[in-house]
């Protein structure tokens, strides 16, 4: 389930996105003020798809958070404003906002900016020949691993248990098959290097690798693809 950071002061702006995203399958996470969002963002960052933020906001401003973001991440961002300026839509976008809607708005209508929104990052995230998986992206011909936008530096043992593992999500492969894959059939050290090489992978990925990197016990390991279930 997509996470989704939705940032304003008044409650009832809350609660009424939030219970329309949640009708739409996605989990909102609620913020009052700047700082909070700031603080979820860093919490939640490797699974947070989108964040929807009040321009007006105690602590930081939506501006301000924006900037802050786009320091370390390219997640899609919605502002929201009761304001109706060109001013404000100018600053918006250049402050990295992908997308500005005007209060009041029909929370429809915000869903399907959020829906067209998602699609369209989506999809330019995933390259022609590579592999993604809930922001998480292999791109084969350049050998990178992307995840929310940035680059994670993985070795290149971490890096083939990771594109194993997301040839087939769902499928469960054992540490004998990722030794004999990834090492070699002649591999005559310790099957446990895997468990450690998996380790140091999953903290590597973060909240993604703990949500969708799953250690089936007594067998091996598998990625859980949540966007199909």
């Amino acid at each position: 389930m997509k996470k989704i950071i939705v940032a304003d002061d008044e409650m009832r702006i809350r609660k009424l996105v939030g219970d329309f995203l949640k009708k739409e399958g996605y989990e909102p996470i609620e913020a009052e003020d700047g700082q909070q969002a700031l603080d979820l963002f860093d919490k939640y960052q490797d699974s947070v798809s989108l964040l929807i933020l009040d321009i007006m906001m105690p602590e930081y401003n939506g501006w301000e958070v924006c900037r802050k973001i786009r320091e370390t991440s390219d997640v899609p961002i919605i502002l929201l404003t009761a304001r109706s300026e060109e001013f404000d839509e100018l600053t918006g976008y250049e402050a990295g906002a992908d997308d500005y809607v005007t209060k009041p708005f029909s929370p429809s209508v915000l869903m399907k900016r959020v829906e067209a929104l998602l699609r369209r990052t989506e999809g330019k995230m995933k390259p022609k020949n590579g592999k993604s998986i809930c922001n998480l992206v292999i791109n084969e011909e350049a050998h990178e691993v992307h995840l929310n936008g940035v680059e994670l530096e993985l070795t290149l043992k971490e890096y083939n248990i990771l594109q194993k593992l997301m040839e087939n999500p769902g499928r469960v492969y054992s540490r004998e098959q990722l030794l004999d894959s990834i090492w070699g059939y002649d591999y005559v050290g310790d099957v446990r290097t895997v468990d450690s090489h998996v380790a140091r992978l999953r903290t590597k990925l973060g909240a993604w690798g703990n949500e969708h990197l799953k250690t089936v016990y007594g067998i091996g390991y598998k990625i859980e693809d949540s966007t199909n279930e």
